[in-house]
């Protein structure tokens, strides 16, 4: 304790060594691996949950809602690295909301432009939907940031194929490109 009365010092947050990745672990053989697997009987055949009816909802432009594919194409993500049983269903719709809204403001710039009018006084005015694509694309990266973490500590077959983030961009580039 220090004169005034407080506690200061001890360990920083984050100090110290960074835990090793589960597939590591394997190899060193340091982890006891379970090999009781179930048999294709009991497996069930559910590739990817169904998802919800708000993300394939018509939207008031007309231009498709892409939520659906971005939340199919990361829980293959998931599945390819075996981690789809470490993740909540709401964290991937989550994500994919995000993503798609930002690809959603991404085409609206790309059709009304980077200046809009202001309401009242009718002057020239940065558009609404540039911040509001930053502020969803932030979130999608922090979501998908936790998404990726856990694939990095508990993956055990490593990265596999394209990150959904990586498609992600592919369709906000090619929704500026009117496709």
């Amino acid at each position: 304790m220090a004169r005034d009365g407080t506690y200061r010092g001890g360990a920083r947050i984050g100090a110290g060594r960074k835990p090793k990745a589960l597939s590591e672990k394997m190899l060193e053989g340091k982890l006891e691996v379970n090999n009781n697997l179930p048999s294709p009987s009991d497996m069930d055949g559910d590739d990817v949950p169904a998802v919800r009816d708000y993300m394939t909802a018509a939207q008031k432009n007309g231009m498709k809602f892409y939520a659906k594919d971005i939340f199919n194409e990361t829980w293959r993500w998931l599945k390819v690295n075996r981690c789809e049983k470490l993740v909540t269903v709401s964290l991937i719709e989550d994500y994919a909301i995000c993503a798609a809204r930002c690809i959603q403001c991404e085409s609206a710039i790309t059709e009304y432009g980077f200046l809009a009018k202001h309401p009242t006084t009718g002057a020239a005015i940065a558009t609404p939907y540039h911040t509001m694509a930053i502020n969803y694309h932030k979130q999608s990266m922090l979501l998908f940031s936790q998404l990726q973490q856990l694939v990095n500590n508990h993956g055990t077959g490593g990265f596999a194929g394209a990150s959904p983030k990586d498609m992600l961009m592919e369709r906000i580039l090619s929704a500026r490109e009117g496709k």
